[in-house]
């Protein structure tokens, strides 16, 4: 999919880019594969703000995944390409010999028409859904499990990836995460075979703060622009850092700082995508 420039009718429009959407096959989900959902826009349990600057945007409605792959051994056609308000990436809707339809994320090549299956004897190609130990050294995967049947968690988004890098003696998959993180993940984990499309989608414009709003982004303010009672930079004459390291609101250092607990070491993890 390429990206496309609107023309500068206007000032807000001049930067703004957009993705085509002729991949896109239909508008209206499957009934049955869609609920509704409510927004807790970075509340807690307790109603509390955990996390600043989210809230309203668009509805939606969450269509439902099928990130475990269940239906093993049969064969499923897709039906529709369509797209997903809830993730960066397209969305296809397979149809399976059983009757069965399920929401599947759709890697790079896949289009209406083609074959897909999720079994221990699949054959290694884009769409097809195998344990980790069957699939050569050097294939790209997205989908993958981090724990045997519990469902694909990592490598989900747009144009992302990670590749197999060996094979150990323990039954355990070197992989090449998309954060360079090297990390070893059991070989009974299931994971599907291919690259996730819409990979420009990281290359979009939004041009105005209109588009973040209706993503359900509000206002971010500096903290130099506040008051000294609402922020540790806020206050002085003029503009005026204060000679003060960068902190959160709540006094904590927000540009390298160390503020995590050590923890327990994840021997499964070679090396971390930070030094």
């Amino acid at each position: 999919m390429a990206i496309k420039r609107r023309k500068p009718r206007s000032a807000s429009l001049r930067f703004q880019s957009f993705l085509e959407s002729k991949d896109i096959t239909t508008t209206k989900p499957e009934r049955r594969l869609v609920v509704g959902t409510r927004r807790c826009n970075g509340r807690n349990a307790y109603g509390r703000i955990t996390v600043r600057h989210r809230g309203g945007g668009a509805y939606r409605k969450y269509r439902i995944i099928d990130f475990e792959r269940r239906q093993r051994d049969i064969i499923g056609k897709i039906k529709t390409v369509e797209y997903d308000p809830n993730r960066n990436v397209r969305i296809g809707l397979v149809s399976y010999l059983n009757g069965a339809k399920c929401y599947m994320l759709l890697p790079e090549g896949l289009s209406v028409g083609a074959a897909v299956i999720a079994s221990t004897q699949a054959e290694a190609k884009p769409g097809n859904s195998l344990p980790l130990k069957n699939i050569p050294v050097g294939f790209m995967v997205h989908n993958i499990e981090i724990r045997p049947n519990a469902g694909g968690t990592f490598a989900r988004s747009a144009g992302t990836s990670a590749q197999i890098m060996g094979k150990t003696d323990n039954n355990y998959v070197t992989l090449k995460m998309p954060s360079s993180e090297i990390r070893m993940v059991s070989g009974e984990c299931w994971a599907t075979v291919g690259v996730l499309g819409n990979a420009d989608y990281k290359n979009i414009t939004w041009g105005k703060a209109g588009r973040s709003r209706h993503r359900g982004k509000r206002p971010g303010v500096r903290g130099m622009a506040m008051n000294p009672v609402d922020h540790p930079h806020g206050g002085g004459e003029g503009r005026s850092k204060s000679g003060k390291h960068p902190v959160t609101p709540w006094g904590k250092g927000c540009k390298g700082t160390r503020t995590r607990k050590p923890r327990r070491k994840n021997l499964l993890i070679i090396k971390r995508r930070k030094a």
